[in-house]
């Protein structure tokens, strides 16, 4: 039986090396040359649409020199495509020429709390690390300097931005490195820019499991601060660098989880419209309600701007769905967001390269398959953005 065991153990470990080195060889092809993800180039008519400005106005911009973009690229058509880098200085040149521009800087000001968004959901394949990579990805888009952190020890969301964590951080360079009990190194120093500007990433990694264990012992010892109040402590010590935090928690509600939940300033819960997962979803918040008023009475409860439900992986032509849907919008009316996430093939298909929406080009797929994906997403987070504004008092 032992004997079993052990070649099975190394079935197992040689499975595990084979897939790692071909996932390794898959990522070097797709991000050659430099082996690391870049962004693509933006077309003048998603520049205006970003900037929330018409084509021709930024047309007028460019020729009359208002804007000092640098080299910008362009095709045989004469069409120019931009950086994120170049829309982002757009951005700001276009709202120091006139007043009534100023509103498409949008970051925060004096007064205004930095917003700390958690994904979460009870349960895996509800969408949670999509809808976060998109949502932080749109928001960077938009202006904001948008700090994302992976709290998920497989670390999707780590990999998405192009990183192969047992590659990459083997040893160190991961959230966990900054929460662990035993010296544990400053945030900062985990914090990693990547190829979407106004977008950081602090990267999850296997060893993040680790933490939970840890904190079992931790708590029996005392040992301070306590996990609900160590990942809010990491973001204060970059708090003044980012206007948002959107924060991609485990499918579970373990301590790393309500380390998020406790550091959050709003909650957006995921959820698949099936009954399945929305009895899943039940349970997830019996257990939440259970486990933050536990730590309420340690003076921990979090004050949340806002807590709502999004509808992810949704196919308005199934009628069980749009009845589910229906059911949750009528038993949480306005804590459900109007838009929800739709199911979509170009959100898919983009994945297998690990790449996102924002980073494939609309010419690449079917356009109406795209434009319909692209709106859905860009929908969900035009209304958390209005849900932030409303936090920070705007109108």
């Amino acid at each position: 039986m032992n004997e079993q065991r052990i070649r099975m153990d190394q079935k197992i470990q040689t499975m595990a090396t084979r897939l790692s080195k071909s996932l390794d060889v898959n990522m070097r092809k797709s991000f050659l040359p430099d082996e690391r993800k870049s962004l693509r180039r933006f077309s003048s008519t998603e520049v205006a649409q970003i900037l929330g400005v018409s084509q021709d106005f930024l047309r007028k911009m460019f020729f009359e020199d208002k804007l000092d973009l640098g080299d910008i690229e362009t095709d045989a058509r004469g069409r120019r495509f931009y950086t994120a880098e170049q829309i982002d200085i757009a951005r700001h040149e276009i709202a120091r020429s006139s007043t009534k521009f100023q509103h498409i800087v949008p970051r925060r000001r004096d007064g205004e709390h930095i917003q700390i968004i958690s994904i979460a959901n009870f349960k895996g394949g509800a969408g949670k690390t999509t809808t976060a990579i998109h949502l932080a990805q749109k928001l960077a888009l938009d202006g904001y300097r948008v700090l994302a952190i992976d709290l998920d020890p497989q670390a999707s969301m780590t990999t998405m931005f192009g990183f192969r964590p047992e590659i990459d951080f083997p040893e160190a360079g991961t959230v966990y490195d900054a929460l662990r009990y035993e010296d544990p190194i400053p945030f900062r120093d985990v914090v990693r820019k990547t190829y979407f500007h106004n977008l950081d990433l602090a990267a999850a990694g296997l060893l993040l499991s680790e933490f939970e264990t840890e904190t079992a012992h931790a708590l029996r010892n005392n040992i301070r601060p306590p996990f609900y109040q160590r990942l809010a402590l990491c973001i204060n010590e970059v708090e003044t660098d980012y206007d948002i935090v959107v924060i991609d928690c485990p499918p579970q509600l373990g301590f790393t989880t309500l380390s998020a939940l406790v550091a959050s300033t709003s909650l957006v819960v995921t959820v698949i419209p099936s009954m399945l997962d929305v009895a899943s979803m039940a349970q997830f918040l019996q257990l939440t309600s259970s486990l933050m008023a536990t730590i309420a009475d340690v003076g921990a409860s979090p004050d949340w701007d806002f807590m709502r439900f999004l509808i992810t992986r949704f196919e308005p032509n199934d009628g069980p769905q749009t009845q589910m849907a229906a059911f949750l919008r009528t038993m949480f009316t306005d804590d459900v967001l109007t838009q929800p996430f739709l199911k979509s093939s170009a959100v898919s298909d983009a994945g297998l390269t690990q790449q996102t929406l924002f980073e494939i080009a609309r010419t690449d797929f079917h356009r109406q398959t795209y434009d319909r994906a692209i709106e859905s997403i860009n929908g969900v987070v035009a209304e958390v953005e209005g849900l932030i504004k409303t936090a920070w008092g705007r109108k």
